[in-house]
């Protein structure tokens, strides 16, 4: 049986250390210590340096005691904001924070349930095949750990990625790609009281273009958003700079492109109606998540799912993870859900139950 107490224990030491994004070093130091003290070997790659971080993402290898399909298993280190000086209360089966900051359940639950589910293994004597931890920087600022994660220090195919809502046996098998976007609109500065003839608005042409944009939910598969707008100073001058940022998501990569299309074309129909200039950038920030339907790393969790009377239940999310980025290396990724609510507000919760039953989910597949 999973132990209770010492996977809430440790959830508990481990929500209690800051470790924001790219100021994951104290927990790093916490796992490294106990891994090595486990005996098992810990790598850290040079994804820190990278992205301006103080730490690697960590990886560990578990040696095989048994044969099977080796398989990964990661979580992230990082926290969102506010996650400095976290008080975790327990209380009638729920762990919540004080109220002041968030819980930080997003994800070291998710690394709490990988360690029980090894210990687990190992006081039970049970024979599993290579296993290998990573422990990831910087998911929350933008998936930084897994953009600069050193592949070659993960020399296998499977990998489960715990850091999803919803009940232990919740499955993520399509997620959507992401375009980070930047519209800048320029016009011509004049005098706004004695010759706004001469001048052309910035802000005009800012909105004009996204008076005709289609924005918000798409379709079933397909959002956009724009989510600041900056540019203009005094009232008595004609802007002539605007600039706003916006995102653009979908599952589907004719969609996604559809959608950044007509974007851009409402900033050129805005300049040709009222003039000046534009540009429209973009970045995809990480690629779409597509799992197979017979995916053997799909069916196998399933599979463990049912043989602990579990449901297993497939999803899609709107959301991108470190599995859009691993998945777009190459690697045969999923996520799965772990219990966790009202992630990234100070209301963040994990019920007791939903660790012990996801580590018990963890520790079937880590069987091989």
């Amino acid at each position: 049986m999973i132990n209770e107490s010492r996977i809430l224990n440790l959830f508990l030491e481990l929500v209690k250390i800051d470790s924001p994004s790219l100021g994951e070093k104290e927990v790093a130091v916490f796992l490294r210590r106990m891994m090595e003290a486990r005996g098992y070997e810990v790598k850290e790659d040079k994804a820190g340096e990278a992205c301006g971080g103080n730490s690697g993402n960590l990886v560990v290898r578990v040696p095989g005691t048994g044969g099977g399909r080796p398989v990964a298993f990661s979580a992230h280190m990082d926290c969102v904001q506010p996650c400095i000086g976290v008080e975790p209360v327990v209380e009638n089966g729920v762990v919540r924070s004080a109220g002041s900051t968030v819980l930080g359940s997003d994800d070291k639950a998710g690394i709490a349930m990988i360690i029980e589910a090894i210990c687990h293994l190992e006081d039970e004597g049970i024979a599993h095949p290579d296993i290998y931890f990573v422990f990831s920087i910087c998911e929350e600022s933008g998936m930084h750990g897994a953009k600069n994660f050193d592949t070659s220090l993960l020399p296998i195919e499977d990998v489960v990625i715990l850091d999803s809502s919803g009940a232990p046996g919740t499955i993520v098998v399509e997620a959507p790609a992401k375009a980070g976007i930047k519209m800048t609109f320029t016009g011509r500065s004049a005098h706004a009281g004695i010759a706004p003839e001469d001048g052309i608005s910035a802000i005009q042409i800012a909105a004009e273009a996204v008076a005709h944009m289609n924005l918000l939910r798409i379709d079933k598969r397909t959002t956009a958003n724009l989510g600041r707008i900056e540019g203009g100073a005094a009232t008595n001058i004609v802007t002539n700079s605007v600039s706003l940022t916006a995102e653009a998501r979908s599952s589907l990569d004719e969609s996604l492109t559809a959608q950044l299309e007509h974007m851009e074309k409402c900033c050129k129909d805005a300049v040709a109606k009222i003039g000046g200039e534009y540009i429209f950038d973009y970045e995809i920030s990480y690629p779409a998540l597509h799992v197979a339907d017979d995916s053997a790393l799909l069916l196998r969790v399933e599979d463990c799912c049912r043989s602990l009377g579990l449901d297993p239940r497939r999803i899609s999310t709107g959301g991108g993870s470190d599995a859009n980025i691993l998945y777009g290396k190459g690697y045969n990724a999923i996520t799965m859900g772990i219990g966790m609510s009202k992630v990234h507000t100070t209301d963040e919760y994990i019920e007791i139950k939903s660790l012990t039953g996801c580590a018990e989910l963890v520790a079937e597949i880590m069987k091989g």
